[in-house]
């Protein structure tokens, strides 16, 4: 069996198959970890959403916030936004199916084996693997609880932007929803810059990067989330994988066992 990681799909089904046949793929024997944003933007959410599920067990998958946006609009009553290319999941017969298939999906993932995080932002340096893993396992059941629908009217938000142990409730969720699936540049004590989404030499006064903060522990991080990187952070420890498909860029597909990368041109 090989794992492959795969970046941003967003809706790209088309090239979602050019890749996965590159790497000659076969759900009989491989895993995909997706690293969140399979839908919105792109042509074809609807196919890429069923295809992504029902790879079953093959599929090891975080969420994005695209992802999220839609469960936030199919449950927490928020509106479709003009560049949204979710109706096709909306109306399609088997939505609530896809939708309950989504809530189940992961925050984060840590493979102690392979010492290695998945998230669809990154993870912040103020928390070690084992802290970010716990406390994506704490939203994880608030997805899974009777107050779900409630925390999808509540999702959005910039605010608290800053880690502390004891927020409650809302305030908790939201912060941890965004490290993990808005993330891009954050200040040495933990606070978020969620308005900038350009390149990592662009970094607003007092923000860096999250990845080139020193992290506590050794962990490698894959993440999706921040097409402007197009995949360079500058380290091995830290690999971007979304390359800007639905923007005309690529595909890309990692080899876990190798760290080689297949691209798709899109």
């Amino acid at each position: 069996m090989t794992d492959y990681a795969i970046g941003d799909i967003q809706g790209c089904y088309e090239r979602l198959l050019d890749v996965l046949d590159k790497v000659d793929f076969s759900p009989s024997r491989d895993r995909l970890w997706v690293a969140g944003d399979i839908i919105n933007r792109g042509p074809s959410s609807l196919e890429s959403l069923r295809y992504i599920k029902n790879l079953g067990s093959s599929a090891v998958v975080v969420l994005g916030n695209h992802d999220l946006h839609l469960l936030a609009v199919s449950l927490g009553g928020h509106a479709v936004k003009r560049k949204d290319t979710l109706q096709d999941i909306l109306d399609a017969p088997d939505h609530e199916e896809l939708l309950q298939w989504l809530l189940q999906q992961h925050i984060c993932i840590h493979d102690t084996r392979r010492n290695l995080v998945m998230s669809h932002a990154g993870l912040p340096h103020i928390w070690t693997a084992e802290k970010g893993a716990a406390l994506a396992r704490e939203l994880e059941a608030v997805l899974h609880g009777p107050g779900v629908e409630d925390y999808f009217r509540e999702m959005y938000g910039n605010y608290p932007d800053c880690w502390r142990d004891d927020l409650q409730g809302m305030d908790r969720w939201r912060m941890i929803t965004n490290y993990f699936t808005r993330m891009r540049f954050i200040a040495e004590d933990g606070t978020l810059e969620l308005a900038a989404k350009e390149a990592a030499d662009k970094a607003p006064q007092g923000y860096a990067p999250w990845f080139q903060f020193e992290r506590p522990d050794d962990v490698r991080v894959i993440f999706g989330h921040w097409a402007a990187l197009e995949g360079d952070t500058g380290s091995d420890r830290y690999i971007g994988l979304d390359t800007g498909c639905v923007w005309g860029g690529k595909l890309t597909v990692m080899n876990l066992d190798t760290d080689e990368k297949i691209h798709c041109d899109c």
